[in-house]
């Protein structure tokens, strides 16, 4: 009687773990399904031009929140630099300004264009100011920062400059801190493929 009870309980916890594992399988694979991809997203530019995500389709983008007035402002030199050297080679990179951050982005979408032209020479996309975090958050941004929405990690945009990395589907591979220069090994390995 002893082992048909043994047999019964070593069944049964057999049966939960499996049946544990296969709703596991089930809740990863319906994950990577509910994924997005940036290209469902249009955009205003900061002239006022819609811009469309999925006019990008093949190429690998760098998304980074921008500010005029911060300490890291001096990296749209690097920004441009890159976007320069590897814009023939299916890379662009997309700037989105916005004041969340100390108040470090005041001005108005006309004066934000002036400003990077003048002092940067900026040619790479910029769109229209946005808010990137909070209640007010733009809806890139949400795809960018929710791991139910971009299938690779929850993260929340540290300062002004953080850095977001898709792939030429569309999809979210890397989230880089604003400190991360984009003349990093990280990127330019990622643009050439080393990574």
């Amino acid at each position: 009687m002893r082992k048909i009870v043994l047999f019964i309980t070593v069944l049964t916890i057999y049966s939960c773990q499996n049946q544990a594992q296969n709703r596991k399988k089930t809740m990863e694979t319906q994950e990577v399904i509910l994924a997005e991809t940036i290209y469902q997203f249009k955009v205003t530019d900061l002239y006022g031009k819609v811009f469309d995500f999925a006019s990008l389709k093949g190429k690998k983008i760098l998304i980074v929140n921008t500010a005029s007035e911060c300490g890291l402002t001096p990296q749209y030199k690097d920004l441009e630099a890159i976007y320069k050297k590897y814009k023939d080679l299916n890379f662009v990179i997309v700037g989105f300004p916005a004041n969340n951050f100390g108040s470090q982005e005041p001005g108005s979408n006309e004066q934000i264009a002036k400003f990077c032209q003048q002092n940067y020479g900026v040619t790479f996309p910029m769109m229209s100011k946005v808010s990137v975090k909070g209640r007010d958050m733009d809806n890139v941004y949400k795809f960018l920062t929710q791991k139910s929405k971009n299938g690779l990690q929850d993260s929340e945009v540290e300062w002004n400059f953080h850095k977001y990395l898709i792939n030429e589907k569309g999809e979210l591979v890397k989230v880089l801190s604003p400190r991360v220069l984009p003349t990093d090994p990280i990127i330019v390995d990622w643009i050439n493929g080393k990574q």
